[in-house]
């Protein structure tokens, strides 16, 4: 059973609306612990006073902030609870606005927010359903764990979700990382019509279920090997960078291996497959480097795994 890490109301006008907020994301980051290499030694860290030498509770560190040139102010937990905005329980919503109009780098974290009784859930349900036929996003403002939030309420198939979001003075002006940018003009003609053709042949609905965090796999996969002593196989560099004077023909590669990549049903076979499968441009011709990047681009798994006839096959099932 989900446990609620925040409870208090929605507020807006003169309505208000018991709820409470979880969490709509968990972490799979597979955790380590430090060791020392060649022993079976943890690593420990200690609070400690840089003069003395001397280990340091807890309870006597205070926070400080440099002001100078070696020159410190601290300040003590009281003080600060003293002037944060208080322990609120309300999300305050200021106002409604199109939800088109928020840019998604603006979201920070999800959480899920519910009726913290049933008798709340009528008012609950009406304000969801409204904010989804308005398609707005109610903005907000609320108190949690001594941090302020600003925040976006939407509804997401009847159930209210709130994005925490970063303060407009939080978020760093591109022009300070786009150097390489500068003066660039986009290529028009042929190149531009064969980048927009390797998009739309790539083009596919929206299935989050089809997308999975293979890293993390591939770590546990690394613990279980190494666990059983069986031999660590290395994955495939990753390919360089295209040259300029390649880009056409990159992309004219590009968009034959995605012929045929779209997902279909289990046990349907489409009428072209044999067609396409036969139309496979001869991969004999190809390098081993050139096999593994259409594999990639074909999404095989274990092609790292593969030698060049074993490539040759997967791709040409696949295609």
């Amino acid at each position: 059973m989900a446990r609620a890490i925040w409870s208090g109301a929605i507020s807006f006008g003169l309505v208000s609306i018991p709820v409470e907020l979880y969490s709509a994301t968990s972490d799979h980051t597979v955790h380590f612990n430090q060791f020392e290499r060649g022993t079976s030694d943890r690593i420990r860290y200690k609070r400690v006073n840089e003069r003395t030498g001397k280990e340091v509770e807890f309870g006597d560190i205070v926070k400080g902030r440099e002001v100078g040139d070696g020159e410190f102010v601290l300040v003590e937990p009281d003080e600060l609870a003293d002037i944060a905005p208080g322990r609120s329980r309300t999300i305050d919503i200021e106002a409604f606005v199109d939800l088109d109009e928020i840019d998604p780098i603006f979201y920070q974290k999800t959480y899920w927010l519910a009726p913290a009784k049933k008798e709340y859930a009528k008012p609950y349900a009406l304000l969801a359903k409204a904010m989804t036929e308005s398609n707005r996003a109610g903005v907000a403002t609320f108190v949690m764990r001594g941090k302020q939030y600003l925040t976006a309420v939407r509804a997401r198939d009847g159930i209210m979700a709130l994005e925490t979001m970063y303060f407009a003075d939080e978020i760093r002006d591109p022009g300070e990382i786009t150097e390489t940018v500068k003066g660039a003009k986009a290529a028009q003609g042929k190149e531009l019509k064969m980048a927009t053709a390797l998009i739309e042949s790539m083009s596919e609905k929206w299935q989050p279920e089809d997308y999975r965090d293979t890293y993390t796999d591939k770590v546990n996969k690394l613990i279980e090997d190494k666990a059983k002593g069986n031999e660590i196989v290395a994955e495939a560099e990753p390919p360089q960078a295209t040259e300029v004077t390649d880009l056409m023909e990159a992309l004219r590669r590009s968009v034959e291996s995605t012929h045929g990549r779209k997902r279909e049903p289990a046990g349907e076979k489409s009428p072209e497959q044999g067609k396409r499968k036969a139309k496979e441009p001869g991969l004999a011709g190809l390098s081993k480097a050139e096999l593994d990047e259409r594999a990639r681009d074909l999404h095989i798994r274990g092609r790292s795994k593969m030698n060049r006839a074993e490539l040759e096959k997967a791709i040409a099932k696949a295609s």
